[in-house]
This record gives C-alpha cells, sequence and structure tokens, in this order.
C-alpha cells in the first residue's frame, strides 16, 4: 500500500500533468489495470476496468461534457487514498462545476478512481447524450 509520501507526489504530479492539458502524461501515469468509478445513473456510470475501457470512458465522457478543467484547487493525503478538488466548466454552453477525485495509488501510479460531482443529475445529464 502507498504511503502518504507517495500518494501525494504521484498526485501533485498528475494534477500539474492535467494542469498543462498533457494527455500524454495524464495517460501514461495511470496504472495498467486501473479502475475508473463513476458516480450517477447515466451510461458512463459504473465500473471501468483496465486501460480500454477506463481510457474509452475518459473519452466519451470528455467529448459528452466538453469538459474543461479551470483549476486543482487542492490535493488532499490521507494514509490510503488521496483526492483531487478539481473545478471544471462543463456542457455547451459551459456551467462551472466542483469536483473531488478520490484516489488509490499503486506502484507510484493511480490505480483507482472515484469521481464525485457537485451535480451528479446535471453530469448525468450530460453523459446520457449521445457523442
Amino acid at each position: 500500500m502507498a504511503g502518504k509520501e507517495e500518494i501525494e507526489r504521484v498526485l501533485r504530479s498528475y494534477a500539474q500533468a492535467w494542469l498543462a492539458s498533457d494527455l500524454e502524461k495524464v495517460l501514461a501515469a495511470y496504472h495498467d489495470d486501473i479502475e475508473l468509478h463513476y458516480m450517477g445513473t447515466s451510461p458512463l456510470a459504473g465500473t471501468h476496468r483496465g486501460r480500454d475501457a477506463a481510457f474509452a470512458a475518459l473519452g466519451q465522457a470528455s467529448v459528452r461534457t466538453s469538459r474543461k478543467l479551470v483549476d486543482v484547487k487542492d490535493v488532499l493525503v490521507g494514509d490510503s487514498l488521496g483526492a483531487l478538488l478539481a473545478i471544471e466548466d462543463l456542457g455547451d454552453p459551459s456551467r462551472r462545476v466542483q469536483r473531488v477525485l478520490l484516489y488509490r495509488v499503486q506502484d507510484e501510479k493511480p490505480r483507482e478512481c472515484w469521481l464525485f460531482g457537485e451535480d451528479q443529475r446535471f453530469i448525468d445529464q450530460l453523459w446520457s447524450k449521445e457523442a
């Protein structure tokens, strides 16, 4: 299990790549066995296991929401998990939404992520649109 220092280092590096819109670094950051847990009731809700499934879900979420990262307000680190507090503009026209991305780190990479949105009903509406 990753310790606090490793979790903080991995998440700060990931956040920097995301803020820089460096898609290559963002995708390379994920563990081969990444699991994404999307909340809500949309077609994208549920668990996406492995890089192929996770990247497909990430791609669909990005296309359906026209998402743009505005800021990572903070990186929080606990004994076994870490979190990013992110602000994103979603939709067209865009609406600003705060989100919490909770991570479990393994082997110096994000291994598991749970995504929580400030307004899940709004996100579900966006994620339910066909891309």
